[in-house]
């Protein structure tokens, strides 16, 4: 077998002793900034341990874009493995059921899984819900306009844009969105809000079963379609129908919220640019796939894997039984495969982004969350052409104590 990574050497008989544990309390940062400790370890130690503010021992953390690639596409990293133990981690509680979920498992229950999933994630459903995207954009903006400048735009269409959406991807009626907000917000934070995450959780699951049992009587194709008949047929079980739904919308809903108000930013920040898109909307694409490499997505790390065998990484031994995250914001920096990373580049070519992850586990939502993206930037370069943030870049507020990063409001003028 012969895998993709240069860093990635034949097991020797000894090893160097393994680089120090460094504890990583992983603190908000400003605005869009790069975590200055990812950026010193991708720097002068790629393969390095931590210790997070939750769980039990220590874990080891890769940043360079190829050992990234590497850890998330070879079997010897196994996600299932997690099961039962208690990791090093970022937050208190996990997201999703760890017995259901397409996070916790490996191939080839993993591949089934994503392969019923991947009936809705279609270039076809994409077009289908692109229209509705369109009209919703343009209703909010037309409603922040009504409201009068200055707007928020996380108020009037960062927030709530993304839950209509996947609602209406879920397979919920188009304005039953608003029962739903709110939700994803709680299951994604780094606060020991124990009652607030389990008010969300079951609210969540509720909604989601609902929607599930109507489809058995009422079906479509959209994803809660897909699922009930993947569970009436037996090919996955009625907890993993509604875990993967819910997984669909807490990435739906508050990851997209977050990614798309920094890529605003991003643009509001780098004016030229900005001015260059209205001039040519035709490099949409590709400053959407630049937006995303550029955007940190996230504070931390996410889910880790376990080494089902030891396994020789950047001159370090990884043993059989440890713990291994990937860094990849970290690697979406990586000068060795993005020159110039610092630069917001709608030009730039050569190796493809990861912040949809990489290998078995790459996000399944990738394709919705392009659309997205893209419908969101074009509504607001069309329906405000003069937009302009109302206040000074370094006094917009981002978000505190969330694993996803973003503003918290973006107050705009036009």
């Amino acid at each position: 077998m012969t895998f993709d990574s240069a860093s990635v050497e034949p097991v020797p008989p000894s090893s160097p002793p393994p680089p120090p544990v460094r504890p990583w309390l992983v603190e908000d940062l400003p605005a869009l900034d790069p975590d200055p400790f990812l950026d010193s370890l991708l720097r002068d130690e790629p393969v390095t341990r931590i210790r997070l503010p939750y769980g039990e021992g220590h874990a080891w953390l890769v940043t360079r874009y190829e050992d990234v690639r590497f850890v998330t596409s070879d079997p010897r990293f196994s996600r299932a493995e997690l099961l039962g133990r208690s990791v090093t981690t970022m937050a208190p509680q996990t997201v999703a059921s760890q017995t259901a979920g397409l996070q916790y498992i490996d191939a080839p229950r993993h591949t089934v899984l994503r392969r019923v999933v991947a009936r809705a994630f279609t270039a076809r459903s994409m077009a289908r819900l692109r229209p509705l995207a369109e009209r919703t954009a343009r209703e909010m903006l037309q409603g922040m306009r009504r409201a009068g400048a200055p707007g928020d735009l996380m108020e009037h269409l960062y927030t709530p844009f993304p839950i209509a959406v996947v609602c209406a991807f879920l397979g919920a009626d188009e304005d039953d969105w608003r029962n739903w907000a709110g939700n994803s917000e709680a299951l994604l934070t780094k606060v020991n809000a124990k009652e607030r995450n389990q008010a969300a959780r079951q609210d969540t699951r509720s909604r989601v079963v609902a929607l599930l049992e109507r489809r058995r009587t009422e079906p479509r194709e959209d994803l809660a379609g897909v699922l009930a008949a993947a569970s009436a047929s037996g090919e996955i079980t009625e907890d993993e129908a509604i875990s993967l739904a819910m997984a669909v919308y807490v990435s739906g809903g508050h990851a997209v919220r977050n990614n798309s108000g920094s890529m605003m930013y991003a643009l509001l920040t780098h004016p030229d640019q900005f001015e260059r898109l209205r001039r040519e909307p035709e490099l949409l694409p590709k400053a959407v796939e630049e937006l995303f490499r550029f955007v940190p997505h996230r504070n931390g790390v996410g889910i880790p894997r376990i080494a089902t065998e030891d396994v020789r990484i950047g001159g370090h031994l990884i043993h059989k039984g440890d713990v291994v995250y990937n860094a990849y914001v970290a690697a979406n920096r990586d000068p060795s495969a993005f020159p110039t990373p610092d630069l917001l580049d709608f030009e730039r070519s050569g190796a493809g982004h990861v912040a949809f992850g990489h290998g078995p586990h790459f996000c399944l939502a990738a394709l919705m969350a392009r659309m997205e993206a893209e419908v969101l930037i074009e509504a607001v370069m069309t329906e405000f052409p003069q937009l302009r943030l109302a206040v000074p870049a370094e006094e917009v507020e981002f978000q505190r104590d969330g694993l996803i990063r973003g503003p918290r409001t973006l107050p705009v003028t036009w």
